[in-house]
């Protein structure tokens, strides 16, 4: 055996250890004998208490942790157990530190016994992280094998165990409490959850279908209620994806609005197309509430690229507020179809469903034809990525020599010179003001008078990927060119008699013949389906109330 796959495979094992025999499962079902391990099947594992706790949001955790019904610790102890089984199904976990968690807990029990009140917004709330997130005494590989026993591939720098990025301390100081570190892919360039230590993340309603990627990790705990509310970073989609493949709410917020200071990271320093990080919950509620309170914290003072914008309560409102939602109408633009891949039947239904929810609201609707056309977006942004020639990449797998998994995307042109860069930069800044005007005059089509509140949007061309088959990913990419606000909205499920396969298909695209070639309504049968909501940049707020109107807008069909 190779000495990357020994240690990978040590990695793994050691991980596994940390879960107490008590919660060990003896026999693990292949993912044919259990495709779902959500609901009945994972809670058969878990006593009635943890079931209540374990599939209660985090609006109504912190509620009980903060009124003294439920303590911190035994939230804790819920959600760890819930974890270790949903890791043992899905392999969705990096790091385990449910120990270190439950002696915080306690901490926060304490506090609450002589003060009578919560230590803070977040009093006693498990929240669990994408592993590019630096915790104290928790080692970070970020997928890649070469990293083990490291800080970001370099040794003795003193960090490996010392250093905590910036949310993690704002965290902390809202009394949460933070129990494990999930999967990503190495790289984190890709929309499925692979690697050398872990191996595959599953999706936990289907487990022949892929979790997503990169906070794939996140999008499977969550999913299987292991986790109420956790972290994940997005520059292609990477918290999008994970929120919808899982049947999640996902919010990717405008660069500069949460903080990213001190999170390790793929191809840093480029900074054309940033990564963002925000939040997946199994409700919006529940991204409004560690939104909120991270923003509290003013995290403007401690990290550079944050703008000092705190909570804007006025901006939902709109959406939020009945009077003010029946007396101006809402508006919104949908795209089917990008020009150059079709979604699959249970895609394009959903997207239906949202739009017939939304008109039956007394909302309008209208085509969404922008200019630049969304491919154009999309090659901006991999000319974006691919600055440095997949140099950052490389450098990292050959610290082990592991072989690099197929689903990765790195680059593999030259490396760019500054006038390439500068141009790319200028591509950029002109086709994010053309679409700026493009929305505009969306106001002369609108019933409002104004231009569209948001865009009704495929995420993906599928409900959630194949292994090894993410053939497309255009309809999540766009929106990282433009830097622009957007949710995540479940909306149903795959259905093998209703969601059957096109007869009269005709591609427009290589991509997009081999992306409907993967349409199997037998495999798909259950899965999660789900839309995205696109707002302007830096409209959180705005964007989260709407996720949420959205979403019951869809239940009241």
């Amino acid at each position: 055996m190779a000495d990357w796959k020994k240690a990978g495979k040590d990695k793994a094992e050691a991980v596994l250890s940390l879960i107490p025999k008590e919660w060990r499962i003896p026999t693990i079902p292949s993912p044919e004998e259990q495709r779902d391990i959500t609901g009945p099947y994972i809670q058969q594992f878990l006593d009635k208490k943890e079931v209540e706790i374990t599939e209660t949001d985090a609006v109504g955790i912190v509620k009980n942790t903060s009124a003294g019904v439920w303590t911190a610790v035994e939230v804790a102890k819920a959600f760890c157990h819930r974890a270790a089984i949903a890791h043992q199904l899905l392999n969705c976990l990096h790091e385990i530190f449910f120990d270190q968690a439950i002696e915080e807990a306690e901490k926060l029990d304490k506090y609450y016994a002589e003060h009578k009140k919560p230590f803070g917004l977040l009093h006693g709330l498990p929240v669990s992280l994408k592993d590019q997130f630096h915790v104290k005494g928790v080692e970070t590989s970020m997928g890649y094998v070469g990293w083990l026993g490291t800080f970001q591939g370099k040794k003795g720098t003193g960090k490996e165990k010392t250093f905590e990025s910036e949310m993690v301390r704002e965290l902390r100081s809202l009394g949460a409490t933070l129990f494990c570190k999930t999967s990503v892919p190495a790289t984190l360039m890709a929309g499925e959850t692979v690697n050398n230590i872990i191996g595959y993340t599953m999706n936990p309603k289907n487990r022949l279908l892929s979790c997503g990627g990169s906070s794939g990790g996140e999008g499977a705990l969550i999913g299987a209620r292991g986790s109420p509310v956790g972290f994940g970073t997005d520059i292609g989609g990477s918290i999008r994806i994970p929120a919808g493949f899982n049947g999640l709410y996902g919010i990717r917020p405008s660069t500069g609005r949460l903080p990213y200071e001190g999170m390790a990271n793929s191809m840093d320093g480029q900074n054309s197309v940033l990564s963002v990080v925000g939040p997946i919950a199994t409700t919006p509620d529940a991204l409004r509430l560690v939104t909120q309170a991270l923003l509290s914290t003013r995290p403007w003072l401690h990290d550079p690229l944050v703008h000092e914008i705190p909570w804007r309560p006025e901006a939902e409102l709109p959406v939020s507020d009945p009077i003010q939602r029946a007396s101006n109408k809402l508006s919104f633009g949908v795209l089917r179809h990008d020009g150059n891949c079709t979604v699959m039947p249970p895609v394009a239904r959903a997207i239906e469903m949202a739009v017939k929810a939304v008109e039956k609201q007394g909302h309008q609707v209208i085509e969404w034809k922008p200019t630049p056309n969304h491919p154009t977006l999309v090659d901006i942004c991999l000319k974006c990525w691919g600055f440095d020639g997949g140099a950052d990449c490389r450098k990292d797998f050959a610290l082990s020599g592991e072989d690099m998994p197929q689903q990765v995307i790195v680059a593999n042109t030259p490396e760019a010179n500054a006038s390439d860069i500068m141009a790319a930069n200028i591509a950029k800044r002109e086709a994010q003001k053309q679409y700026m005007e493009y929305w505009n005059s969306t106001a002369e089509l609108t019933n409002t008078g104004r231009p569209v509140d948001a865009i009704i949007a495929p995420m993906a061309p599928f409900p959630a990927a194949r292994p090894t088959k993410y053939t497309y990913y255009g309809y999540s990419v766009w929106v990282n060119t433009l830097d622009y606000t957007s949710a995540v909205v479940p909306i149903t499920n795959v259905d093998k008699n209703v969601d059957k396969k096109l007869t009269d298909f005709k591609p427009v695209s290589e991509v997009d013949e081999k992306t409907m070639a993967n349409c199997d309504p037998e495999i798909y049968d259950g899965a999660h389906v789900s839309i995205q909501l696109v707002g302007r940049r830096l409209q959180e707020e705005k964007m989260l109330a709407l996720a949420k109107y959205v979403g019951e807008a869809v239940k009241s069909l």
